[in-house]
Formats: structure tokens, sequence, C-alpha cells
């Protein structure tokens, strides 16, 4: 645990009390504070109450007064569609707000990082897509290269419950627009930016609000080096932003879209082969095509932030090659969780929007595709360039006619339910073919979470095989 210094004798409320919300409660008791703990939701409350913390309904009239700051957990709108009104009423009292990410950067450099020869030093990624897979892989790379390295975030341990960063210890957060948007500290040493398309628009106020949201990890305190996704044109503007010219490699621009030149900084993937250049030269290269833990070309993108950010931190081109050959993956991300009969099994649940369905749709070809769910906003438009790859279709989801009709003419067969998309899409699978589960939707029509549909597709799909 990172005790939360600067709060010692202060009242500090928190509310929601899921694992970030909990672990801040803890981090801040640890550092002095007195926890003031409220969620709307009993279980929660009760969770609380095990974990020695008493209850306080923030909600009650003049419950902050008196408060240094009151902590909000990613999942409570602060501003958009509307913002909690405990969090309204920490602004009419004038109690800052904040969350788990500003407390921990604010708390993470202790007294005895003066006696490190190597002080710690801090990873943060963000982005629509990749950003879970990149932060995975920055991580097994370091840990294969020797470095210490911990994972937290919004993947792996919260950042309030790792243990405070050893002489040369290396943090890695995967960060999302939730988290970034209103932490009060930002700094980290190496900021990543994977990507932008539309995702959460309805909790941050459109697309600017998003990208905004994303931008603050670069704009609120100033990474010494900033890897940038120029694939779109947000990205293209950031990094022209954070840039004070071509040749300033404190920016290094990734790509698997196509070549970047210039006498900067740059790792781009094409074909399959990743590509370092530095003042006009390359330095690097690492052919991915037959890395089987990152298929296609948004894990190729992937790959380019991984890379970036081990240079960055003085690690060998061979040592990330090495490091990258036996990455498994993470599971619902491209996970092949199978092969019969020559077809190929894909888990790709976490392919929540368009985009991302869209990236694992390029990445094969001869797909049998398991689709639909909680469609979200701005529709499926983003696919079309790749269904050409597709097929057939199997729609899934309460609404599955519906999403079907947006299919056009792409051979479909609304299904509903997982159990029949897999047993149909197994059935007319011919050798060569991959049955991919990529919904292009959220799950909560039918799974409370992406990982409980991915593991309903494994459990479909061991059941097909095993019949």
């Amino acid at each position: 645990m990172i005790p939360v210094r600067g709060y010692d004798g202060a009242r500090v409320a928190v509310l929601g009390l899921g694992r970030s919300g909990l672990s801040a409660a803890r981090a801040l008791r640890a550092g002095g504070a007195q926890v003031l703990a409220w969620d709307d939701n009993a279980h929660a409350r009760a969770a609380a109450e095990a974990a020695g913390f008493t209850p306080v309904d923030l909600t009650r009239p003049a419950a902050l007064e008196g408060c240094a700051s009151l902590i909000v957990s990613p999942g409570i709108p602060h501003l958009y569609p509307a913002p909690n009104r405990v969090v309204s009423a920490a602004w009419a009292a004038g109690v800052p707000v904040d969350n788990d990410i500003g407390l921990f950067f604010r708390a993470l450099a202790s007294p005895e990082w003066e006696s490190f020869d190597s002080p710690p030093k801090v990873i943060a990624v963000t982005g629509s897509n990749g950003k879970s897979t990149t932060a995975a892989l920055i991580h097994h790379v370091l840990e294969a290269a020797g470095r210490t390295s911990q994972l937290a975030g919004n993947i792996g341990r919260g950042v309030l419950d790792i243990d405070p960063p050893g002489d040369g210890g290396v943090v890695v957060l995967e960060l999302s627009s939730y988290q970034t948007d209103l932490a009060r500290a930002l700094t980290p040493d190496i900021a990543v930016f994977t990507n932008l398309s539309p995702d959460h628009l309805d909790r941050h106020g459109g697309l600017g609000g998003y990208f905004a949201a994303k931008r603050r990890l670069f704009a609120e305190g100033g990474p010494d080096r900033a890897i940038i996704g120029v694939d779109e044109d947000e990205g293209r503007f950031l990094a022209n932003q954070m840039s004070e010219g071509a040749a300033d490699d404190r920016v290094i621009r990734i790509s698997a879209g196509g070549k970047l030149s210039g006498p900067g900084w740059s790792v781009f993937a094409r074909k399959g082969f990743l590509s370092e250049w530095r003042k006009g030269r390359q330095v690097g290269s690492i052919d991915l095509r037959a890395i089987p833990g990152l298929p296609g070309a948004h894990n190729h993108q992937n790959a380019c932030a991984a890379y970036a950010a081990a240079r960055c931190l003085g690690i060998a081109p061979k040592q990330v090659e090495r490091a990258f050959a036996d990455f498994a993956g993470l599971p619902h991300r491209s996970q092949r969780v199978a092969e019969a009969g020559g077809v190929s099994f894909v888990n790709d649940s976490k392919a929540t929007n368009a985009a991302s369905a869209a990236m694992a749709l390029a990445a094969f070809t001869g797909i049998r595709w398991i689709c639909g769910g909680l469609e979200k906003e701005g529709g499926l438009d983003a696919l079309t360039p790749y269904l050409g790859n597709v097929a057939k279709a199997y729609v899934i989801g309460r609404e599955a006619a519906g999403f079907a009709l947006q299919l056009g003419d792409l051979p479909h067969e609304v299904c509903t339910t997982m159990a029949q998309a897999v047993a149909r899409a197994g059935a007319e699978a011919a050798p060569g073919e991959v049955v991919l589960l990529a919904p292009a939707a959220a799950s909560f029509d039918q799974y409370d979470s992406f990982e409980r549909r991915g593991e309903d597709f494994i459990a479909e799909v061991e059941r097909l095989l095993k019949g």
C-alpha cells in the first residue's frame, strides 16, 4: 500500500466504495486521515464496514463540512451527463474534488527516494483501444529485462494498493478517461496515447470532451517523454502540441497505418514489421508476423507503443523482441482459445465498440463473426471497410434483430444467445476460417461485464468441441 500523505488528522470524504474507492480509503487512513466513507449500495457499505470503516451518509446536508477533500470513484459522474449530488455539494462547500489517481501521483514520491541510485518511474497509458494490452506488454517487457515493475490502475491492482516502488522500480498504469478526467495531479515520467475513437460520449459531453479527458495526461504535468499514436487527427494534434519542432525527440510518434518520416523519433509498423527511426535513420526492427500474442494491425500499434516505452528506459531492441515473442496476450483481447479441424476460435469480447471490433475484423480473414449486444453511440460505420473479411455474422443480444438490420447485405443470422451463435458458427466454419467473438457493443444487455461474456464464449466453444 502507498499511504497518502498530506492529510494527517484531516477529514477526507470518499464517495464510492468499489475497488478504487475502498483502496483510497485504506491508503488515506494509513496516512493518518479521518475517512468519511459512503456508497449508495448497501453491499459496498457492508464491505467497507468489514474493512473497519463506519459509513457516513455524504448525501446529508452539511455532511462535507470541514472536509479537506472529496475523493470520487471513477464510475460516479462528476460533470456529465449530470454531476452526482455529493459532487455538487462539494463544489458549493468549496471542497476540492479528486480521485485515487490524483492521490497516487501526490503521494508516490517519498523521502527514501533521495537515497536511490535511480528514482522510480511511472509509465501511464491511455487511449480508446489497446491500452490494456499496451500496459500489460510494457510490464511484461520490463520484467523480462530484469526490471522491477508493477502493473496497476484500470488493469491489475488499484494504484494505491501497490507496494511503494524501490530503487529503479517502474509503475505501469493503464488509465481510463474516467480516471484522467478528474485527477488533480497527473505527472507520469512517460505518457502513452494509443488512439481515439468514439466511446463514453455521454460521460464526457461528446467526442471533444472525451479527447480532452485523455489529453489531460499530457497537459497537466508534462511527461518527460510522450508516446503518441498518430493514426487519427486527435493524435496528430496532440503530438504537434507537445513538440517544439520536427527533431524534438521528447515526442515519439507511433503508427500502424504507414511509414513515419522526419528527423525526430518514431516507431511504426508496416506489413507486420516494426521499425524504429531516429534522426532520419533506422535503428531497430522486429518482425511481428509470427508473434502469436500480437495478431493484427491493432496489436502491432500496441507493440509500437510498448517498444517505444521500453526504449525510453534504455532496453535494447533485441531484449524487447525476445519479450514480445513469449507474450501470451490478455484474456478477452484477440485471445485464441481453441483450434479444431483447421478452425480457430478467438475471443475478443473486449471489442465493446465499433472501432475496436473493426481492428479485430482487420486482423483475420474468413471470419464467422459473433457480434451484437448493447450498442454504443456512433453506430457501426467504422466496421464497413472490413466486412469483406466476414463470411457470415451471427448476432447475439436482446436487440439482435435491430443490430442485424445495420449489417445490410452481409450474410447474417439472428441467434440471440451465445450458445446458439457458437453452435451455428462452429457448424458452418470451414478449415482456415476463424470463429471470432468481437461484439462491437457493450455486454450489459445479457452479461454484467465483457469478461463474463468472453467466459461464456469460451465455455460454449469447449462444449461444442467436446460435443
